[in-house]
């Protein structure tokens, strides 16, 4: 896949210089001019910087870049992007697969539209089937789709005042009750902590669900480029020296983001999922994070919505823009509804064999 061959400046430049000034050129993802932006730039949440990219390109076999707009002061706008193709070769760029939000970052939001049109031209040009980003974005011939909600709580340094904001019988009572059943709830300081104990929780978690496990080669690169890097966390809950609940959390220019869960159902009357959420928050507060981000709720999870809701957090519609074609889950969707009965019915060994065969196509 040649995508920084076939997408070189010069040629984006004859084919898409529709802006005065401005031009349309293809970065590798951890070019140094792409990193400096996204490190300069506010609002960039933690799926923006280069580091999770290349991760997933890594682990999966994709091609990352960003596409950026360029003008005489470095980069003015831009998007990380991976490049997938169908069972039937058609190519699609995706800002970025399993990945909940991510905006173009623009030094003035001004640009983003121009952004969008270049993209567009990019993407005619090269024969690219569409372009997808995750988070609404105007500008035509932009398709918005929905996507679910996102819940955000917004942090302060002292954690007893954030606690305060929690529903008082919905989650303040039940963090005080996992503490009194005794679950105590530790920090991972080792590769094993992610890649055994919190995998097998996630697994019992998936299989239950009905949900493939991602790869475990996954997890390593986790460890290696997030984890160990002080780009994130992951924090387990015991009850008497037994695992029975933990989390993986990104934290990032000044974001903490809530990627993934997992318990044991048994335990739940415990409320450990409480007190790992519980820490997460106030991890953030001692370490000077504004945001918490509790991450995507699917459209229909009422239970899970209600849930984000009762932590204090402000609700936000979430949309995804699509750039030509149709849009890009419906199918995905459809297949992840059909694989969840089998399943559940088959031993966990299935739930991870379709996660190593179809993880990467389900992008």
């Amino acid at each position: 896949m040649n995508t920084l061959k076939s997408l070189s400046e010069s040629e984006l430049t004859q084919r898409t210089a529709s802006v005065p000034g401005l031009r349309l050129t293809a970065l590798e993802i951890d070019d140094e001019r792409w990193t400096r932006f996204v490190v300069a730039t506010s609002r960039a949440h933690p799926f923006h910087h280069p580091t999770w990219g290349r991760l997933l390109a890594d682990c999966y076999g994709y091609r990352p870049f960003a596409l950026v707009l360029l003008d005489g002061d470095g980069i003015a706008a831009g998007i990380p992007v991976i490049e997938t193709r169908n069972l039937f070769g058609r190519r699609r760029w995706i800002s970025l697969p399993f990945t909940d939000y991510l905006p173009p970052l623009a030094r003035d939001e001004r640009l983003v539209p121009l952004l969008v049109a270049e993209l567009e031209a990019a993407r005619q040009a090269q024969r690219v089937s569409e372009v997808e980003m995750r988070a609404a974005v105007g500008g035509l011939p932009v398709r918005q789709q929905p996507a679910g909600f996102l819940h955000v709580l917004r942090l302060g340094p002292d954690p007893a005042c954030v606690f305060r904001t929690f529903h008082r019988s919905q989650v303040q009572q039940r963090i005080v009750k996992g503490e009194r059943e005794g679950v105590l709830v530790r920090q991972a300081t080792t590769k094993d902590d992610l890649t055994r104990t919190f995998y097998e929780l996630h697994l019992d978690t998936r299989h239950r669900l009905g949900v493939p496990i991602q790869p475990r080669r996954y997890f390593d690169f986790l460890w290696e480029r997030i984890i160990a890097a002080g780009r994130g966390f992951v924090l387990l809950a015991y009850w008497k020296d037994m695992p029975i609940a933990g989390a993986v959390f990104l934290a990032w220019n000044g974001t903490v983001t809530y990627k993934y869960s997992a318990s044991r159902q048994e335990f739940w009357k415990l409320r450990p999922n409480n007190m790992v959420i519980w820490n997460g928050i106030r991890w953030g507060c001692e370490n000077g994070f504004h945001t918490f981000d509790f991450g995507r709720t699917e459209p229909g999870n009422e239970g899970l919505r209600s849930f984000k809701s009762a932590w204090g957090t402000a609700e936000q519609l979430l949309s995804y823009s699509t750039l030509a074609g149709g849009p890009p889950t419906q199918a995905i969707t459809r297949g992840a509804q059909m694989l969840r009965w089998p399943i559940q019915t088959m031993p966990a060994w299935f739930c991870r064999l379709l996660g190593e065969l179809a993880y990467k196509r389900a992008a």
